[in-house]
């Protein structure tokens, strides 16, 4: 049987070679070479050379790190998910259009459009999708068939590429109205598809997760047909109400739905008709935004809604006396923003 050498004093086995603790894990980034332990016998030798090669691989990775840090968006391009992570932005903005209601809600390459106010205010959203960039809508989401919902939708339909629109299943002659039957005329022209959601529905474009609260198939009145929808990003959570009023209230506090929000968009612009006690008890917002017109011939808001909320000290803000209101959410918090749509 042949012996195994017995290694000279001295001397000993070569060790497997060590993974580089430096190497870069981005796919697209330089590769530093993985570092050979180099055998005693050599190691003076190549002393001078090795430590040479190591200062031109520190410098090479503290230039690539400052390329990164300071034009990372350019080189690597971010990639896109469809998961919340820390740091993913959404902005809700309340678009101050008068006595109506319109809600953009958008993230990265991704927008929802919640009502678009009256035909005369079309400018107001027009404007806001421009100035950030706007040339699809994920989607249109009508409420109701109110004028002061779904007038300005109209010309966005015609204008925005739309992947679809969102709108309760109003089948009685009684709800169509010369507004309605324009903004049904533009779907059909514009061959844009629809969705009648119900109850449980989940929206999703993006990181804009969306779920439907209400309204169910029993409610009789055009208000309280309005689709609700919550919004949740992280940590952090809106609801949008469109005009349901108080028996819609009842019936979601009654379905055990999982309304409570951050940041609640006060019914029907603040009527007396919406905002009831138990409502408010099960939403438990912090912040109350009210959609409204100054000086409007309704006197919305009703003294009483803003009396309760303010009982339940919650912070009321007023599209009247604010104008735009932004809203930030990285999922972990939310801020205000000014009102500039770029950002």
């Amino acid at each position: 049987m042949r012996k195994t050498p017995t290694p000279r004093t001295g001397s000993r086995p070569r060790s497997n070679p060590r993974p580089n603790s430096r190497s870069n894990t981005r796919s697209n980034s330089r590769t530093m070479p993985t570092r050979r332990r180099i055998p005693t016998r050599r190691r003076r030798r190549r002393t001078r050379r090795s430590g040479r090669g190591f200062f031109l691989a520190a410098l090479a990775i503290l230039i690539f790190a400052i390329i990164y840090i300071f034009a990372g968006d350019r080189i690597f391009p971010p990639i896109t998910t469809f998961f919340i992570t820390d740091g993913e932005e959404i902005i809700v903005s309340f678009l101050d259009v008068g006595q109506g209601d319109s809600v953009v809600v958008r993230s990265a390459g991704n927008t929802v459009l919640i009502d678009g106010g009256e035909h005369g205010a079309r400018g107001v959203v027009i404007s806001y999708l421009n100035e950030a960039g706007i040339t699809r809508l994920c989607y249109v989401v009508a409420t109701h068939p109110h004028s002061d919902h779904i007038g300005g939708l109209v010309q966005i339909l015609r204008d925005f590429e739309i992947g679809s629109v969102i709108k309760p299943d109003i089948s009685h002659e009684a709800q169509y109205t010369q507004v309605y039957g324009n903004f049904l005329e533009a779907i059909h022209n514009n061959a844009v598809h629809v969705i009648h959601p119900s109850p449980g529905d989940r929206l999703q474009a993006g990181i804009i997760h969306l779920e439907v609260i209400s309204p169910p198939a029993t409610m009789r009145s055009i208000n309280d047909q309005s689709i609700v929808l919550r919004l949740e990003h992280g940590q952090t959570s809106f609801l949008f109400t469109g005009d349901a009023e108080s028996p819609a209230e009842r019936w979601m506090v009654d379905s055990r739905a999982n309304i409570s929000s951050d940041v609640l968009h006060v019914g029907h612009h603040g009527s007396r008709t919406s905002t009831t006690e138990s409502f408010l008890l099960a939403v438990a917002p912090e912040i109350a935004v009210i959609s409204v017109g100054e000086n409007n011939r309704h006197g919305h808001p009703h003294q009483e809604v803003t009396d309760s909320l303010r009982s339940h000290g919650i912070e009321i803000l007023r599209t009247d006396e604010l104008g735009t209101i932004r809203m930030l959410t990285d999922g972990n918090e939310i801020t205000r923003k000014e009102n500039t749509p770029q950002d």
